[in-house]
């Protein structure tokens, strides 16, 4: 498809009709400011010119999108059309009848929803309704500069590491004269931010959220390992100020050259790699999330997805806009428009396997790959009860999850102790889990 075509993709094309443009509406979309959702933002005129509609933007960093939405969802005040939300809430809200459900995209053959990889969409749904459609979908794994590596004379794994490895790694390539740190990680508080770090190194420590009695593990001696190398890794190696930086702080270090590792979203890659955004474009590479006593649940799985409030008054149009931002011809216009290495990942099988972006990014393959391998069924090295790898898919592990990623922050800080920080949390924890009724 010419870019041309791509640009004028037609209103059949779009699902819309010549009602819906008739009686144009204006819709409210709530975002969070990733960069591709910026360049959704950026492309949307085209939609909106094709169906006289327009669009309101709320950009909101991440944690406070969170709130915003979860307060609005639940009390059905109906600020926004479209949310952008994730695998956590999306089965969630959905089983909640919060969300309106999506099944009517697999009847439009130009969609193509079993495009979309399987995996995905089991993660944006429930009780085999889905309740959203993905932008992109991602793992993590880690970020490492070639350049540096091959200054300090250290070569690469090949095979996954264990966390003492890469802290030696991060102790080697530390530079803060000249500005580079061994390793720059997530240190904002929030389930969504540190945790979905910290979670994921406290699984490669062999640690657990609950047993399968729903008790709360967080006292364990597996979390007091996890957290407290984490607090030395980042006190030791990491930039200063970390408990102000989330992903996105982190991957403006990453790309303005501060950082010598990363381990983050495989979704990041695309702009990392971009010439057009990155200065450290040519000189990154990538590696697995390190392991520990164990190699489950080392790589977290999320998909920025978007959805429809069922107090949404307008659901026809926003069902127009979630087919537009997530069709196959909106990837094209994103190749097209902002290269092929721009083109968000982990969505659609058609996408990677187009020529096109495999000369591009050649990475596409070794992100899809990591995306499956995770098993958001089996997470840790000891039985659980519940689903998700950063995550516990259950109505209270937002709260829980935003606690825990505080005290984490706190002994970040040297403010907690890690043994006071997670006494807190498996006190808060307990209260919480009791009162919901997981513990008799």
């Amino acid at each position: 498809m010419s870019l041309r075509t791509a640009l004028s993709i037609s209103v059949a094309g779009l699902g819309l009709t010549a009602a819906s443009i008739a009686s144009a509406e204006e819709i409210t979309i709530a975002t969070v400011n990733n960069a591709d959702m910026i360049t959704m933002q950026e492309l949307s005129p085209q939609w909106e010119q094709a169906t006289g509609n327009t669009i309101n933007w709320v950009v909101l960093e991440e944690n406070v999108l969170r709130q915003r939405t979860t307060q609005d969802i639940a009390t059905d005040g109906g600020s926004f059309d479209i949310i952008f939300i994730g695998a956590y809430e999306a089965p969630i809200w959905g089983k909640n009848g919060w969300l309106v459900s999506l099944n009517d995209f697999a009847d439009d053959p130009e969609y193509d929803l079993a495009d979309i990889f399987q995996l995905v969409r089991n993660g944006l749904s429930a009780d085999g309704n889905l309740y959203a459609v993905p932008l992109y979908s991602e793992t993590s794994f880690t970020f490492y500069r070639t350049d540096l590596f091959e200054k300090a004379g250290l070569e690469a794994p090949t095979e996954q590491p264990t966390y003492d490895a890469f802290m030696e790694m991060a102790a080697e390539l530390h530079d803060p004269e000249n500005g580079i740190y061994g390793t720059c990680q997530r240190g904002k508080a929030g389930w969504g931010e540190n945790m979905a770090f910290v979670g994921t190194l406290a699984n490669a420590f062999g640690a657990r959220w609950f047993d399968m009695d729903w008790q709360p593990q967080l006292d364990s001696e597996e979390w007091h390992n996890a957290v407290t190398y984490y607090v030395d890794l980042m006190n030791n190696y990491g930039p200063p100020g970390a408990t102000s930086n989330g992903h996105n702080e982190n991957r403006a270090l990453f790309k303005d050259g501060k950082c010598a590792t990363w381990i983050d979203a495989t979704s990041a890659a695309n702009d990392v790699r971009n010439p057009a955004t990155s200065s450290v474009a040519d000189v990154t590479d990538f590696f697995q999330a390190p392991k520990q006593v164990t190699d489950k649940g080392t790589g977290w799985f999320w998909s920025w997805a978007l959805a429809i409030p069922e107090s949404s008054q307008k659901v026809d149009v926003a069902k127009d806009f979630l087919k537009w931002a997530t069709s196959k011809e909106y990837f094209e216009m994103i190749g097209e428009t902002k290269g092929w290495v721009a083109v968000p990942s982990g969505t659609r099988a058609s996408v990677h396997e187009d020529p096109r972006l495999l000369e591009a990014a050649p990475f596409a393959e070794t992100i899809k790959n990591a995306i499956f391998s995770v098993d958001p069924a089996d997470p840790t090295r000891d039985p659980v009860p519940y689903t998700g790898v950063q995550f516990v898919a259950i109505p209270e592990f937002q709260g829980i999850g935003n606690y825990v990623g505080q005290q984490v922050a706190a002994a970040l800080a040297g403010q907690l102790s890690v043994d006071q920080a997670l006494a807190n949390s498996q006190q808060f924890a307990l209260r919480e889990m009791t009162r919901a009724g997981y513990i008799k």
